[in-house]
């Protein structure tokens, strides 16, 4: 049995099930670990969760900004649209319903040993039981009967940085902007939303999440995506596996056993050493 690890897939089906016969991934044995932001950008955001969905058990989906996004607009009619989202085909597909039923009942965090998958990042001062009962808050609501207002309220750059007396939506708001937004933290702590580019081109007085010195969650390998401009990267204590498939880059897949990675780009298949 291996446990198969990949990036951002954000509607790239085609990429991915070519990036999955490639790794020989055979669901009856293996496991799949996906970071996140399944949807928007690519063609086939409804294939991709029909494929997720339908592999069951053997795949472990964590929430990202963009999954959170489609579930947004799915929650109200009301939801004013970006301008070049993909999503229509999950919104006019007739098993719409179940699929975005399906999609917010995922989790924002998984941990097995030592590894954590989360879509973006941990904030420096969480340890990673902390993150993780953090996340299940999270989760409880997303998969509530009160989704839909939850959905309405969760959007927001502030408060940018935890504390502990935080409650409500505000609570909530942290929580998933750290998961499923952030790139860059102060050395407090506090998160940076605009910069998107590569970590030399980090703000003045911030650093990649993943670099601060006293970062609680250092005992795991965190397993992420979102970040494009980082690209692909294995760390002692991180693995970083968006590398901007959707943009026209690969699409990257990590066997966790023994870090042996293998990517697909544009119909090419070929591993990665």
């Amino acid at each position: 049995m291996a446990c198969y690890a990949v990036g951002d897939v954000q509607g790239c089906h085609d990429e991915l099930r070519s990036l999955l016969d490639l790794c020989k991934f055979d669901p009856a044995v293996d496991r799949l670990w996906l970071v996140g932001d399944l949807v928007n950008r690519g063609p086939d955001s409804a294939g991709v969760l029909r494929f997720v969905r339908s592999l069951g058990a053997a795949a472990v989906v964590v929430l990202g900004n963009h999954d959170l996004y489609l579930v947004k607009v799915a929650s109200s009619p009301a939801v004013s649209r970006k301008r070049h989202d993909t999503l229509q085909d999950v919104l006019d597909a007739p098993d719409r319903d179940e699929l975005i039923d399906w999609l917010r009942t995922q989790p924002l965090m998984h941990v097995d040993g030592s590894f954590a998958l989360v879509h973006a990042g941990l904030l420096p001062c969480w340890s990673i039981e902390r993150a993780a009962s953090l996340a299940r808050e999270v989760e409880a609501v997303l998969a509530g009967p009160d989704w839909r207002d939850f959905m309405q309220h969760l959007w927001g750059n502030r408060p940018a940085a935890w504390h502990d007396a935080l409650i409500g939506y505000e609570r909530y708001r942290v929580v998933v902007n750290a998961m499923t937004r952030m790139r860059f933290c102060s050395l407090s702590g506090s998160m940076e939303f605009d910069a998107k580019g590569p970590p030399e081109s980090a703000p003045p007085g911030h650093l990649p999440w993943f670099e601060h010195p006293d970062r609680a969650s250092r005992d795991a390998t965190v397993v992420f995506g979102h970040w494009s401009a980082l690209g692909f990267r294995r760390g002692p204590d991180y693995l970083a596996l968006d590398s901007g498939c959707v943009w026209g880059g690969t699409m990257t897949a990590v066997r966790l056993e023994d870090r042996m990675a293998f990517q697909v780009a544009a119909g090419k298949m070929r591993p990665c050493a």
